[in-house]
């Protein structure tokens, strides 16, 4: 994907930076809001196990008292099983990630839809037990004040995590729904090569459904288990500056993620990385 010169954005500021809280799995919760208070980053996502093995009470009081906005929580779904009982238990632990969106102060709950079930070839029928459990959820996070945004994965994902693998995909679950109840996020390593996403992104735009905005670097070759396979900005293939054009064009000027589940980069410190991807985000989007 490349964007014209005549529509290239500006550097982006560094306000604009969210660090999810996978891009430096290695830190623990207070480690991580120290962090970014250090380099003067003002915004974080989360994930549920973390939070929740620290307390999401207490994770909103050290995160509030750090300064730091929760820009998003990951993840909900997981919506395609065929049997009533783990459908009714997926449904359970989706309302409860609502609740602990919005205990975290946070209006976005990022969800992967699941893959096929066992034994199954049925794309289409999994894509429907989606769009079920959003017709139940949706309500019940709007209450809440929180949005759910439902995230297309890359299509090697489909089989086993994520039946939803394109934007327009996406967008055509959620649009059965009112905006404020369910959008999209739009990540730059499942999407990068979809010659379909800056159509796709206008559209969500032009719905008020564009959600999230995530960047991670597609690297060539891919590391052995791809799900840990993402690059640190620069290091791979996608045009950050392109994607950001086309969100912002459709409306997009809010936080954006820098989510990337990398195992080297776990294995290096903390600080280290979060002062790179700083760098990086600077420099690439």
């Amino acid at each position: 994907m490349t964007t014209p010169p005549s529509v290239t954005p500006d550097p982006v500021p560094l306000s604009r930076l969210s660090i999810n809280q996978e891009t430096v799995k290695q830190w623990s919760l207070p480690e991580l809001a120290e962090g970014c208070r250090k380099e003067g980053i003002g915004a974080v996502g989360l994930w549920r196990a973390p939070v929740r093995e620290y307390g999401v009470e207490r994770t909103a009081r050290l995160l509030r008292d750090a300064g730091l906005a929760v820009t998003s929580l990951c993840r909900g779904g997981f919506f395609t099983d065929t049997d009533p009982a783990p459908r009714a238990r997926a449904l359970d632990d989706n309302r409860a990630a609502v609740d602990e969106a919005a205990a975290l102060g946070t209006d976005t709950l990022v969800l992967v839809s699941g893959g096929l079930p066992p034994g199954s070839k049925d794309l289409s029928g999994a894509r429907e037990r989606v769009a079920d459990a959003l017709a139940v959820l949706g309500p019940y996070a709007e209450e809440r004040g929180v949005r759910l945004a439902v995230e297309p994965l890359h299509p090697m994902f489909a089989a086993d995590r994520c039946v939803v693998s394109t934007l327009g995909q996406a967008l055509d679950l959620a649009e059965r729904f009112p905006a404020r109840q369910v959008g999209v996020v739009v990540d730059t390593y499942h999407l990068w090569w979809d010659d379909q996403a800056p159509a796709q992104i206008a559209r969500a735009g032009a719905g008020g459904r564009l959600h999230a905005f995530q960047l991670a670097d597609w690297i060539t070759p891919l590391p052995a288990g791809v799900l840990l396979g993402r690059g640190q900005l620069g290091d791979g293939s996608v045009d950050f500056r392109a994607f950001r054009a086309l969100v912002e064009a459709a409306g997009h000027h809010g936080p954006i993620e820098v989510e990337i589940f990398n195992e080297a980069l776990w294995a290096r410190d903390g600080g280290e990385v979060l002062r790179e991807t700083a760098e990086r985000f600077r420099t690439y989007a």
